[in-house]
C-alpha cells in the first residue's frame, strides 16, 4: 500500500478511523522555516469533526503533537512527524458490518485485494486519516506563506445549488464554508433535508491559489495540472476534478476559451492558471467534486464475505455531506502540491543554481 505523496516535500499518513491514532510524516521542509504550531492546530480545528449539526456527531478534539524535526520553533530539515490520538470511537457501532459489505464504501475492493479489512469505520480507507493531511498540509502552507502564496477555498455547489459569486472571506465565517450568503440558507436546508431522510447529498469544492510564481509543473509526465488532479482525487469521495473553465470549456470557441495577454498579465483565466502544464502566474482554480456521503441510515442490499445476499441498516455518526469538511482537505493538498513544485523548480535554471552555490 502506497501512504506517500510528492516528490521532494513529501507527505506520509498512517493510522486508522478507530486506531488509537494517525498522523503523518513531512520530509523535504527546508530547514530554518519557522513552525507556527497554534496556525496548525488552526487548521485541524476548520476540519475537525462534530462542529455543528450539518456534520458528523463524532466529537474529536485532533490536538496535534510534533514529535520530531523542529527545534527552537523552526524546521531541522529533517522529518517531521505529528501525531494526532483518537478519543472518541465508538467502535461497536460496526459490530453489525464486520461480515458484511458497505455499498459506495472501500469495504468490498480492501477485503478482495488485501484478503482482511479494518471494518471499524472502514480503518485506513476512511475519511478521518484526512485529519493527517490537513496537519501535513499546515506546513506546507507555512512554506508558501513565506514566498506570498495564499490558498482559499469553500463550497461552490451542494445538491446541485451553485453558488452566483465568490466571497472566501465570506467562506471562512460560514459553518458549511459557503461562497455565496445568498445561497447558503438553501444549501443548508438540503443537506438537513437530506440529514432528517436519512440519507446524503454531495457538493462541489473551489479552491484557488494566489500568488503562485510561473514555472510550476513539468511539460510532459509531472504537469502541475495533472497533479494537482491525482492530489484531489486521492480525497476520500472525490469524483472528479476541473481546472480552470474545466467541463465547460468543451461548450466554447477557441476564440472565446483562449485567455488574450497584455503587458500588464492575462485578460480571463479560462486556463486555471497553467497552461501546458505549467503555471502562468495567474490564479490557480480548482474544482472538486464530492459525491454524497455513502453512510446513510436506511436499509440496503448488500453482500456478505461469502458473497450471500443480506439487508442492512448503517449505525454510527457520519457526515451528511462530506464535501464541506473536504474543502479543508481540498486546500492541504493543492498546499501539498504547490509546495513540492516550488522545490523541484529550484534547478530548473543555471541562474537558479548560481544563485545558491556561486561565491
Amino acid at each position: 500500500m502506497s501512504n506517500t505523496f510528492g516528490k521532494i516535500f513529501t507527505l506520509t499518513t498512517f493510522g486508522e478511523s478507530h486506531g488509537k491514532a494517525l498522523g503523518c510524516i513531512v520530509d523535504g521542509v527546508p530547514a530554518g522555516l519557522a513552525i507556527d504550531e497554534t496556525f496548525i492546530q488552526s487548521e485541524l480545528d476548520r476540519r475537525k469533526p462534530g462542529k455543528s449539526n450539518l456534520e458528523t456527531g463524532r466529537k474529536e478534539d485532533d490536538r496535534v503533537e510534533i514529535l520530531s524535526g523542529t527545534f527552537e520553533g523552526v524546521s531541522t530539515g529533517t522529518p517531521i512527524m505529528m501525531i494526532i490520538f483518537n478519543g472518541n470511537q465508538k467502535s461497536h457501532d460496526y459490530d453489525n458490518v464486520k461480515n458484511l459489505f458497505r455499498p459506495g464504501h472501500a469495504d468490498f475492493t480492501y477485503f478482495h485485494k488485501y484478503g482482511l479489512r479494518d471494518y471499524r469505520g472502514g480503518g485506513r480507507s476512511s475519511a478521518r486519516e484526512t485529519a493527517a493531511r490537513v496537519a501535513g498540509g499546515a506546513i506546507a502552507k507555512l512554506m508558501l506563506k513565506t514566498l506570498s502564496v495564499e490558498i482559499e477555498s469553500g463550497l461552490c455547489e451542494v445538491d446541485g445549488i451553485k453558488a452566483n459569486h465568490y466571497d472566501f472571506d465570506y467562506a471562512k465565517k460560514s459553518k458549511l464554508y459557503a461562497l455565496d450568503a445568498n445561497v447558503e440558507a438553501q444549501q443548508e436546508v438540503a443537506i438537513l433535508n437530506a440529514k432528517n431522510n436519512h440519507d446524503s447529498v454531495g457538493g462541489v469544492v473551489l479552491t484557488i491559489a494566489k500568488g503562485v510564481p510561473i514555472g510550476l509543473g513539468e511539460p510532459l509526465y509531472y504537469k502541475l495540472d495533472a497533479i494537482l488532479a491525482e492530489a484531489m482525487m486521492g480525497i476520500n469521495a472525490a469524483k472528479g476534478v476541473e481546472i480552470g473553465e474545466g467541463i465547460a470549456s468543451t461548450h466554447l470557441k477557441g476564440s472565446q476559451n483562449n485567455d488574450a495577454i497584455t503587458p500588464n498579465g492575462f485578460k480571463t483565466n479560462h486556463a486555471g492558471g497553467i497552461l501546458g502544464g505549467i503555471s502562468n502566474g495567474d490564479e490557480i482554480v480548482v474544482k472538486t467534486h464530492f459525491k454524497p456521503t455513502p453512510s446513510i441510515f436506511q436499509a440496503q442490499d448488500t453482500v456478505n464475505t461469502h458473497n450471500e445476499a443480506m439487508k442492512f441498516e448503517l449505525k454510527g455518526r457520519h457526515d451528511p455531506c462530506v464535501a464541506i469538511r473536504g474543502s479543508i482537505v481540498c486546500e492541504a493538498m493543492m498546499a501539498l502540491v504547490l509546495a513540492d513544485m516550488t522545490l523541484l523548480n529550484i534547478g530548473k535554471k543555471m541562474e537558479h543554481l548560481q544563485c545558491i552555490y556561486q561565491k
